[in-house]
């Protein structure tokens, strides 16, 4: 069994794990974080044809290259095209045609002018500068060419690709199913929030916690409920929770004090051990394992360090089983804001806030990084590494970081 292993070779094991993903239509309106099961190309141009992005009237540019303020040109005003009709004819010599905004360009024009650079009347309307031929039309395709990947195999289907989808004639788009991901909070001590607080036990924190990061990952979120500190109840628990769910986490009974469990659940269950613990703190303490082709995560019962147990190694697992192509953590380089007067003989990962400052990114620490703290975690938009074997830090040392949900 692999025991205190680094951050990145738990991932590749973790993401080694085979995952079937399931197809199904998902109505555009309804697509919004879901991820494209299959590439979609335009099937036609957007603009579909050449427009108008103002009202104004659409003319042949060579009909008015002389005209000046003291030597205007007027033509004859032959038809109006509103938004939504075709033009009822050619624009010819000497004619303009009045058009309005996301109006079709007529067949002879190739400019168009706005009302306001001109003056007009009901049947005629003068121009009092040149019109170069393209004046003010959005040609088709100018936004998306015909052909062009609108979303690939694996992309996030975002508020944009929702609306290019639906300008495609698009009424539903094939997505991966998304996971569901089942929580399993252990630990003798807890009770369900909304009751008397019996003396010595502590509310259950992580479930709603975890519940909260797991559906801003974009999973389906599954209530495993509480069980004791008992091994054979934990492995019955997790055994009937892969039943229904595609992956499932547990909190507590990671370490090795008397009463944690999860290594002999894991075992009684029958489970294919990937590894324990990894090289980092808080979260190290985390256990996985396999058990019918289906990944458990056994975090740490501190509600701080589970949270970082999953966010470093569970996201990227969620990210593979929503189907997305990019399932890594967005790493960067940052600056510390503040010194951090503690050395670091272990690896240590840091809760903060990324800023930009004269162009430069930079590491705000919060407060509360015990793996109990869960405060810290509020705001936190990065995570820092501190390597192992780091003597305190002074403010503006480069340091690793990660993006959190990017």
């Amino acid at each position: 069994m692999l025991k205190e292993i680094e951050v990145q070779e738990a991932l590749k094991l973790l993401l080694d794990v085979p995952v079937k993903l399931d197809m199904e239509p998902v109505a555009i309106g309804e697509a919004l974080g879901r991820v494209a099961a299959e590439g979609v190309m335009a099937a036609m141009p957007l603009p579909p044809f050449d427009r108008s992005p103002f009202d104004g009237y659409a003319l042949r540019g060579e009909d008015v290259a002389s005209a000046t303020r003291e030597g205007p040109v007027t033509l004859a005003v032959r038809q109006e095209i509103p938004a939504g009709h075709l033009p009822k004819e050619a624009v010819g010599p000497g004619q303009a045609a009045k058009i309005l905004t996301g109006a079709p360009i007529p067949p002879g024009a190739d400019a168009v002018v706005k009302f306001e650079d001109t003056e007009f009347t009901e049947t005629s309307v003068t121009f009092f500068s040149p019109a170069a031929p393209g004046t003010n039309i959005v040609r088709a395709g100018e936004d998306i060419p015909e052909g062009t990947e609108i979303v690939p195999q694996g992309g996030l289907i975002e508020p944009a690709v929702m609306g290019l989808l639906a300008a495609q004639g698009l009424k539903r788009v094939n997505a991966w199913r998304r996971p569901l991901v089942s929580v399993i909070n252990t630990g003798s001590e807890l009770a369900e929030p909304g009751r008397p607080l019996p003396p010595g036990m502590i509310y259950n924190s992580s479930m709603f916690t975890l519940r909260g990061y797991l559906e801003k990952m974009g999973a389906g979120f599954r209530d495993g409920g509480i069980v004791g500190d008992d091994e054979a109840a934990i492995a019955e628990r997790v055994r009937a929770e892969l039943a229904e769910a595609d992956m499932v986490v547990t909190t507590g009974g990671a370490s090795v004090g008397d009463y944690d469990c999860a290594m002999a659940a894991a075992e009684r269950a029958g489970a294919d051990i990937l590894f324990w613990k990894i090289r980092i703190r808080p979260g190290g303490s985390l256990l996985a394992y396999t058990l019918g082709g289906k990944l458990v995560l056994a975090l740490s019962g501190n509600p701080g360090a589970a949270v970082l147990g999953l966010l470093l190694l569970g996201a990227p697992c969620v990210k593979k089983r929503r189907g997305l192509a990019e399932v890594m953590p967005e790493e960067c380089m940052v600056r510390l804001a503040r010194d951090m007067k503690k050395s670091s003989p272990r690896a240590r990962v840091m809760r903060g806030s990324l800023s930009i400052r004269d162009g430069e990114a930079f590491f705000f620490e919060n407060a509360g990084q015990g793996g109990g703290d869960i405060s810290s975690l509020v705001g936190c938009d990065l995570l820092a590494v501190i390597p192992a074997g780091s003597p305190p830090l002074a403010a503006g040392t480069c340091v690793k970081a990660y993006r959190v949900f990017k």
